[in-house]
Order: structure tokens, then C-alpha cells, then sequence
């Protein structure tokens, strides 16, 4: 897709970098990756239908789902000759559709109105961000030049146009392989929901049970600490030698741990409680009353099907 000129392509992320590479190179991968995003979508929706069946179809349903999304994970496992999988693991929009049909439809004289006097009125250094983004094209040739940045901001200006080592190295670099212990820890951190959702099914019967809570939390964090262990003993350098990609991907599965909370046990005998608390106290008061309203439309998701809190 060509983008007008008065929009500039932005430098493609490293994620974007690393899945476009492997989705081009092999067709299996962009295909397993689209199922996988596919059911990822899709999940909750089919929880919903079996769950009109009762709780037996409905944990089936469930333990069928994470298994294929397993499967598919493990072939991309293989695929990229054992490396991390990312999530997702296909390449994310870098372009903003609206600026697309802004640029097409043209803006309206009073938009661009507002906008001159919110860059009148922004301080230098904003306002050094914001003309950085307006291009002025060569009449001749009619290729398009940014504006020079402020020159109060030169230093800040300068540190956006420099390459990282990151930006240098080939797609597949910016993932290292593992092997051994590493390995073994993507692969438990694969199959721990599975292995997760067939407790809770076995126990569904006793929400309330620990078993499946806290045999699921310890294959998710004894996989991440393996997977540390790893990477410290292998690079050079430790965690410090991981790569920006590999840096952002340790760092979202350990937000997800967070999820645990909502989950289970946990939520059944602790977090519910402190929920209706909290929404207790906000009800009948401005606005927050709506907050309340906000967070009880969730809890019933949290409280009744299993995808919701589901981070794999």
C-alpha cells in the first residue's frame, strides 16, 4: 500500500522486522500464525456457544482450543529453529488508518486552524516534535524533506536519528535460539495452558481449589526463571546481552503474570471479594457510580469463562 507523501513511512519496529522476515520466508509459518491469531480472536466466542451446552462441553471446548493453539506454537518453535515465540506473531499495523483518510479527504480550514495555534502555544520542545512531523516537498522533483528541528532541541532531535545495534543486525539475529534448558522452558511455557485448562477441568466441580491455581503458577514461573538461568549462562553478558525484542518479550510474560490473580482459586477465594468491595463503596456516588458499573460488566466475564484471563 503507497502512502501519500505528505505522510512519511515510519522505520519499521524490530517486532514488525523479526515476524515479517519469517512470515515471507516460509508460507507454514504465516499460515500457523494467522490460525493462531484466528483462534486467539475468536476464543471466547466458541466458550460462549459450548458453555450453552453446560459446563462438561464447555471445559471440552476449552482443553481443544489450547491444545491446537499449543500445536501451533510448537510449530513455530520448529519453524524458526527454536527461537522465543513473540507475541503476536505476526506483524502489527505501523500506519494509522485515520491518517490515511486525513490525508486523502484533505483537512478542514478550521482543523488546520487549531492546529497552527496548538504548536503557537505548545512549548519549543513540543512544538520541535510536532513541525518535525510537517515535510516540505521540491518542487521540481517532488520529494519530500522534514523541517529542521528546533534549535533548542537539536541534542533530542539528533538521539532519534541514531542507529541502534538492534537496527543493524539481520531479522533472525534479533532472536537468539535456544537450546537445553532454554528450550525446555518455551516449551513448559507452551503446554502450561494446557496443562492448566485440563486441571480445571478435571476440578470443576470445586472452583474454589487450589490444585489446578497453583499447579498452573508454578509451571508458568519455574518456565521463566529456566528460561533466565538460561540466558545468563549462554550470552555474553548475561540477561544484559538479550536484544530489545527479547528484552520486551521476558518483559510482557512477566506483566502476565499479574493475570494469575484473576484466576482460579486466587480470584474465587480472594480477588472476587476485594472486588465487590471495591465496587460496593463506589456505587451511588458521581461518576464513579459508572466506574462500578464498568467493572462489574468484566467481573462477569472474569467470574464465568475462562478465555478472558487467558494471556497465551
Amino acid at each position: 500500500m503507497r502512502l501519500p507523501p505528505s505522510i512519511p513511512k515510519p522505520p519499521p519496529t524490530a517486532h514488525n522486522r523479526y515476524t515479517r522476515f519469517w512470515t515471507q520466508k516460509s508460507t507454514i509459518y504465516r499460515r500457523t500464525a494467522l490460525l493462531l491469531q484466528m483462534i486467539q480472536y475468536t476464543e471466547l466466542l466458541w466458550e460462549m456457544t459450548a458453555k450453552r451446552k453446560g459446563e462438561k462441553v464447555r471445559w471440552r471446548v476449552v482443553v481443544i482450543l489450547e491444545i491446537v493453539k499449543a500445536v501451533c506454537r510448537l510449530l513455530l518453535l520448529r519453524l524458526t529453529n527454536s527461537r522465543v515465540i513473540l507475541s503476536p506473531p505476526l506483524p502489527e499495523r505501523e500506519i494509522d488508518p485515520g491518517k490515511l483518510e486525513e490525508s486523502a479527504n484533505g483537512q478542514s480550514p478550521a482543523s488546520t486552524l487549531v492546529a497552527e495555534e496548538e504548536v503557537l502555544e505548545s512549548p519549543p520542545s513540543e512544538r520541535s516534535e510536532k513541525s518535525d512531523s510537517a515535510l516540505w516537498t521540491m518542487p521540481r522533483t517532488g520529494l519530500s524533506l522534514p523541517s529542521l528541528p528546533d534549535s533548542q532541541d537539536i541534542s533530542n532531535y539528533l538521539l532519534t536519528k541514531v542507529l541502534t545495534a538492534d537496527d543493524i543486525k539481520p531479522p533472525k539475529a534479533l532472536v537468539h535460539r535456544v537450546s537445553g534448558k532454554g528450550e525446555l522452558a518455551e516449551v513448559l511455557h507452551i503446554l502450561r495452558p494446557v496443562i492448566y485448562a485440563t486441571a480445571m477441568q478435571y476440578w470443576r466441580q470445586d472452583r474454589k481449589s487450589w490444585r489446578p491455581w497453583l499447579l498452573g503458577l508454578s509451571i508458568e514461573y519455574g518456565a521463566r526463571q529456566l528460561a533466565k538461568q538460561d540466558f545468563s549462562e549462554r550470552l555474553a553478558g548475561g540477561l544484559r546481552g538479550l536484544t530489545s525484542l527479547e528484552k520486551e518479550e521476558l518483559r510482557k510474560r512477566g506483566w502476565a503474570l499479574g493475570w494469575w490473580a484473576m484466576r482460579g482459586a486466587f480470584y474465587e477465594n480472594i480477588t472476587k471479594a476485594w472486588i465487590h468491595s471495591f465496587t460496593g463503596k463506589l456505587k451511588g456516588k458521581p461518576v464513579l457510580d459508572l466506574a462500578a458499573g464498568l467493572v462489574e460488566d468484566y467481573e462477569f466475564l472474569w467470574d464465568q469463562y475462562y478465555f478472558p484471563t487467558a494471556t497465551l
